[in-house]
């Protein structure tokens, strides 16, 4: 997994050799794993498996564009509705690729960060997720944050709970609550703010991901399914990304 170091950044957004603006945090609902092992009359755990290298091409491909941070929606809050065999090879593939690709992330300078609450997962697997975020802890180059067990409603609720509990102690004045206090609580926090989110397969939704931080982000949906979508298809999301005007309700 090797890319060039992300570039010195002149502003918000970085700046593209081509003169295009990069975004700084790029986030992705990687959808169509089922639908493309359907097709070739395959299981369905081969699609998350050739998914899982389709997140492999695009994570390098980002980090040669100089993204500073690329959100992957691995697993949601729902998704424990499918079959537990299902569930079973998610998790199983989850094991291997940090297994496999925890010594490259580290060498390569990214840092692990996770959304949501993996601690629901199989205690070796939540043990394994907690290994390889301490030990990319200190990286710096790029942020790979991966949203697992994650749900963009209960992320909210989880940050009012929070403030109302400190509103109760007395050591949070309810006025004072404002964008970055809850900004503050969310799982996001420290990341830069969202610019792009991209959605596979053809849907137009956003599944209950990243519903705060999705505000002023442009949203672009392709048709691509996610185990096909790859490098050129990342950077063309990029390109479609420098084609638009953010106003920010501004003008």
């Amino acid at each position: 997994m090797i890319f060039r170091p992300a570039k010195a950044r002149p502003g918000p957004e970085a700046v593209a050799e081509d003169g295009g603006a990069v975004p700084r945090h790029v986030a992705v609902i990687m959808d169509g794993n089922g639908r493309w092992a359907q097709a070739r009359g395959l299981p369905r755990v081969a699609g998350h498996r050739q998914g899982a290298e389709a997140a492999r091409k695009v994570l390098r491909a980002a980090g040669e564009a100089g993204v500073e941070c690329l959100t992957l929606y691995a697993f949601s809050s729902e998704n424990w509705r499918r079959p537990e065999a299902e569930i079973n090879d998610l998790m199983g593939l989850l094991r291997f690729y940090i297994g496999a690709e925890l010594n490259a992330l580290h060498k390569e300078g990214i840092r692990l960060k996770i959304l949501g609450d993996h601690k629901a997962f199989r205690a070796d697997v939540a043990k394994m997720v907690d290994q390889a975020v301490e030990r990319t802890a200190g990286n710096g180059r790029m942020t790979l944050a991966v949203a697992l067990n994650y749900g963009g409603r209960g992320e909210l609720v989880r940050a009012a709970q929070r403030l109302a509990a400190r509103a109760a102690a007395g050591t949070l004045a309810p006025a004072s609550i404002d964008d970055a206090a809850i900004e503050a609580e969310l799982d996001t926090a420290g990341l830069p703010p969202l610019d792009l989110l991209i959605r596979t397969s053809g849907e137009h939704r956003l599944s209950n991901f990243l519903l705060w931080q999705a505000a002023y982000a442009e949203l672009l949906f392709v048709d691509t399914l996610w185990p096909d979508f790859d490098e050129e298809a990342f950077r063309g999301a990029l390109a479609a990304f420098a084609g638009r005007q953010r106003r920010f309700g501004g003008r």
